[in-house]
């Protein structure tokens, strides 16, 4: 039999998952999912991130997730 007690860990371990089950509920988009996006760089910044990614190996899309986390 599943008590509060067991109920309350799960939901305290789980909780980010929960929220994000939750959220998928609300607007049907996991947090997880991708997007494309049309954005308008300098060539400046474009230039720098084409560095970064040959040095790097990581696409620029993986280079900005990561700056912005």
């Amino acid at each position: 039999m599943i008590t509060n007690k067991k109920i309350k860990y799960i939901i305290g371990k789980y909780k980010e998952l929960f929220e994000a089950l939750e959220n998928y509920d609300k607007t049907r988009e996991l947090p997880s999912q991708r997007k494309r996006i049309d954005i308008t760089l300098s060539v400046r910044t474009l230039d720098k991130l084409a560095k970064m990614k040959e040095k790097t190996g990581k696409s620029i899309s993986a280079i900005i997730e990561e700056r912005i986390k």
